[in-house]
């Protein structure tokens, strides 16, 4: 990944995306996930006729972590099936946010 940035882990779900990217301070992670939005979906309908109607939604959440948690994290990620038979995408994501003391409106964080 380009950015002065480094891909740590990734898997895709059906509804949503966990990305684990290494990065330096003065990189604006609203560019990077706006780079990553813009070029993913380029590659999609270039490459993948039948996910010609594919669109991110308009939002995204960032959570930072540790040195230390890195490996931590990147099992989460790389077992999301497993982890996902015993919670949703939203409970998961409300639980982050509740885990991170993120103040927060149920009805704001989905639409």
């Amino acid at each position: 990944m380009n950015n002065n940035c480094k891909l740590l882990a990734i898997h895709c779900n059906p509804d949503h995306v966990h990305i684990l990217i290494g990065s330096r301070p003065n990189v604006l992670l609203s560019d990077l996930v706006r780079k990553i939005k813009s070029s993913s979906s380029k590659f999609i309908h270039e490459k993948f006729d039948k996910n010609k109607h594919f669109v991110w939604l308009e939002g995204y959440g960032v959570f930072t972590y540790s040195r230390s948690q890195v490996d931590l994290v990147i099992r989460y990620i790389l077992n999301q099936e497993e982890h996902h038979r015993r919670k949703t995408f939203r409970e998961e994501y409300i639980d982050m946010l509740k885990k991170s003391q993120i103040v927060f409106d149920e009805k704001y964080v989905f639409d």
